[in-house]
């Protein structure tokens, strides 16, 4: 007789059921202004463009406006302008803005984005596959570390930027143009600052960015509370470790 073959069950694919009740939770709603403010924060940086303006006046009679456009993601060493050099009748001098300040502004909008698309990613995890997310213990606990990394991530990317915004906003003010001309220099020429750039979007970019730490480090706490490491054994996970030991 042929051995009786043994059957084995298939893993049962999980399967998506819509269930908004736990976005009624504090880790399902703190998701949700996550995405949120995520998607401020990179938004109101990325799309950033400003002006600076000078004038410069030179002892003839002569008048140049110095307009400087500048934008995300901040190399300003790329950016040139032009400025009369007082001597001759239209000869012009070519200047740059200082240095490259793109490292914090790119490195805040690529954590928003990746904020953006694990937000994402979870909600539909806790809205559509609820109970694979509560008997699965590995899906809690990778949530919680990736939770607590990306409030880590969201401190330093902030930081970094509000320091970085600071650099830019010194570099591009009017009396930085100003300081590169050379006819400036002279005392008959008349070099005047225009109004400063708006940067009303960057600031509340940064302000943005430790609102996303904020609620991160949080949220950390309620998704920790839903680990294996906070919630006591079921008595299905006790059950099982008895029948494993061996007498």
């Amino acid at each position: 007789m042929r051995p009786a073959e043994i059957k084995q069950d298939k893993p049962k694919r999980p399967e998506f059921k819509l269930d908004f009740s736990p976005l009624k939770e504090p880790i399902g709603f703190i998701k949700v202004l996550q995405w949120i403010f995520a998607v401020f924060a990179f938004a109101t940086c990325c799309g950033y463009t400003g002006e600076s303006v000078a004038s410069v006046k030179c002892s003839n009679g002569q008048v140049d406006r110095i307009s400087v456009l500048f934008s995300y993601p901040f190399r300003l060493n790329l950016i040139s302008y032009r400025a009369l050099t007082c001597e001759n009748v239209s000869v012009y001098d070519t200047l740059y803005l200082s240095r490259d300040y793109s490292s914090s502004p790119e490195s805040f909008v690529t954590i928003g984005v990746f904020t953006f698309l694990y937000c994402t990613a979870a909600l539909v995890l806790y809205v559509g596959y609820q109970s694979l997310y509560q008997q699965n213990k590995y899906l809690p606990i990778i949530d919680f570390v990736v939770t607590a990394l990306f409030a880590f991530l969201w401190l330093v990317s902030s930081s970094a930027w509000a320091q970085g915004l600071t650099n830019v906003k010194n570099a591009t003010k009017p009396t930085a143009l100003i300081s590169g001309v050379r006819a400036c220099q002279r005392p008959s020429v008349v070099c005047a600052q225009g109004a400063l750039p708006t940067m009303g979007r960057l600031n509340a970019s940064v302000i943005f960015g430790y609102m996303n730490f904020i609620l991160w480090s949080g949220n950390s706490w309620f998704v920790y509370k839903e680990t294996s490491w906070h919630k006591p054994a079921s008595p299905q996970d006790v059950a099982e470790q008895g029948d494993n030991v061996q007498y």
